[in-house]
């Protein structure tokens, strides 16, 4: 299946098909009551068969099994990534007879028709090229009662001033993609597709919190992003260190144990769910 610029953001078709282990390191996993509020949000009884696309590495997945209301719901886990280095991290470290792993993207995920309960995209919508033919292709494998859930973390930049500090610094390098913070995924809800064959408007619910942080965990979450994985070296060692310095400086942070060198990274992880009509 054709993973070029049509198909897959140019940066996140090479900016995410290298250093996957550290993605897979950095990245924070999702909160329970968010993948509470999935498993609430599913229309029918169990057991559930579920589309994940843009998987990447795994952590929504891992973190979807292991949640005390879904490791018992599941029939079957397809995930669809198009990165051949994320596959194979992802297929290293789930091994799940229930689940799978193979090539696609949003609007071309090789599913057959009808077979979705939930189709459920982490951390990657943003990054779709056409929003009126992913809408088809989600209403394509759902079941007549089938939702679709879209979930983000992302860093609080207005919870304390390090991490306004912190994005400030990074987010130049964004480049014109197509990032979520600037809420262009919005389109979808307003394209032909969408109107026809999904209920409207979508729910949207935010959960607002703060994770163990460390000097490291906020370079190395920094250095995972796709646009800083594609400077040149020198530039990325230049992030780091501006990074470490704005730690260092940690205007607004919040000791959990200064000895350890742990304290608060807020964060807010947003869920948007929409029906198949």
């Amino acid at each position: 299946m054709s993973t070029d610029s049509g198909k897959v953001h140019v940066v996140a078709q090479h900016g995410f098909n290298t250093g996957n282990d550290l993605y897979d390191r950095a990245r924070p996993s999702y909160q329970s009551a968010a993948l509470s509020h999935i498993r609430n949000s599913v229309r029918g009884g169990s057991p559930i068969n579920i589309v994940e696309i843009g998987a990447g590495t795994g952590i929504f997945t891992r973190a979807l099994l292991a949640h005390p209301e879904w490791s018992q719901a599941v029939n079957q886990l397809r995930a669809v990534e198009p990165s051949p280095g994320m596959r194979e991290v992802f297929s290293k470290g789930i091994p799940d007879d229930r689940v799978s792993v193979s090539e696609g993207t949003f609007d071309t995920t090789g599913v057959e028709d009808g077979w979705a309960d939930l189709v459920v995209i982490a951390q990657a919508f943003h990054w779709c090229p056409d929003y009126d033919k992913a809408a088809v292709e989600f209403s394509r494998i759902l079941k007549p009662t089938g939702i679709v859930a879209l979930i983000w973390n992302l860093e609080d930049r207005d919870a304390a001033a390090w991490v306004a500090s912190l994005r400030d610094r990074i987010e130049p390098h964004e480049n014109g993609t197509p990032q979520y913070r600037l809420n262009l995924w919005r389109q979808m809800f307003d394209t032909p597709s969408y109107l026809k064959l999904f209920t409207s408007p979508p729910e949207e619910r935010v959960w607002e919190y703060t994770l163990p942080g460390t000097r490291d965990i906020v370079i190395d979450r920094a250095n995972s992003k796709s646009y800083i994985q594609l400077l040149p070296d020198a530039e990325r060692e230049q992030v780091r260190q501006d990074v470490g310095a704005i730690v260092d400086k940690g205007e607004g942070l919040v000791w959990r144990n200064e000895e350890e060198g742990v304290f608060d990274y807020p964060y807010k992880t947003t869920v948007v769910t929409f029906n198949r009509k």
